[in-house]
């Protein structure tokens, strides 16, 4: 059993502290997720009103993901980022549009076609309180998501309580409720869950914007270690350009539900063309 170091501050010295390679661009690197021409739009009835209100969360978004590098999709409040990560994630179905992952386009897929690329691509969100169920234990809660590949209980529990080691919970916490654990160590719980069913990507959507800054060095240097060991892909999605410039490869702007610009960290940071990345960076 292999344990990462949960505790180490190695992201926090800035990009020369990052793992060998990860100047590594989308153009160096093979592709693992491709979003075409995405659009999706909500309709909104105001009840009292009786109007009806036409959202369009995502319009024609373009995105590709490279395989074993970690993206930083960043806007403002509003601007598509978490309607893309739902989709993505085939929590939500676009409008219209493509999604490729290794070579399949997955809106091109139905019924039980779907089972097993879906489980390719984990969301986790922000508050790790509400995605997991307080009736369950810590063991039962990291062990759900393998009751879908039928594995049986003894099996499923052993599973569970290696996962449980490796993002730096201790076996001995396994028969704890959710509620009982504090907001990092659900967080932890929450990427245990989410590694049982070996995703090729995880997205964060705010994943670490309720963590004080020493949970959130912790959590993205787990975060880091497990991409070394298992070889996946990170869409680290967050309105604080500081953390994501510090542990993303490249980043991406989103605005009005489209990707405005994309590059590395340093050059885009240092020279952002687009008006709402000047606008992000200056409110930093």
């Amino acid at each position: 059993m292999t344990t990462v170091n949960a505790t180490a501050t190695r992201f926090v010295g800035g990009e020369e502290d990052r793992p060998s390679g990860s100047s590594m661009t989308t153009e160096d690197a093979k592709t693992v997720l491709q979003v075409r021409a995405l659009n999706k739009t909500y309709v909104q009835r105001r009840t009292l009103s009786r109007k009806t209100i036409i959202v369009k969360a995502l319009n024609s978004t373009e995105l590709t993901v490279p395989a074993d590098r970690t993206l930083g999709l960043v806007g403002k409040s509003g601007s598509g980022k978490s309607s893309l990560a739902k989709c993505m994630a085939l929590l939500e179905r676009p409008d219209s549009g493509e999604i490729w992952l290794d070579g399949t386009n997955l809106l091109s897929l139905k019924g039980p076609e779907l089972r097993r690329p879906r489980r390719k691509v984990q969301l986790i969100f922000q508050d790790p309180a509400r995605a997991l169920n307080p009736r369950f234990s810590a063991v039962e809660l990291v062990a759900e998501p393998l009751e879908v590949l039928k594995w049986d209980a003894e099996t499923r529990r052993s599973k569970a309580l290696d996962l449980m080691e490796e993002v730096g919970l201790s076996r001995h916490w396994g028969n704890r409720r959710a509620l009982e654990f504090s907001g990092g160590q659900r967080q932890r719980l929450a990427i245990a869950r989410a590694l049982a069913l070996e995703p090729r990507i995880l997205v964060l959507d705010e994943a670490l914007s309720a963590l004080d800054v020493p949970l959130q060095v912790q959590i993205m240097n787990l975060l880091l270690d497990l991409q070394m060991l298992h070889g996946f892909s990170y869409i680290l999605i967050s309105h604080d350009l500081r953390l994501v410039g510090r542990v993303v490869d490249e980043v991406a702007v989103m605005h009005q539900g489209s990707i405005v610009e994309r590059g590395k960290v340093r050059d885009l940071f240092a020279a952002p063309k687009h008006a709402a990345t000047q606008t992000l960076l200056q409110s930093c």
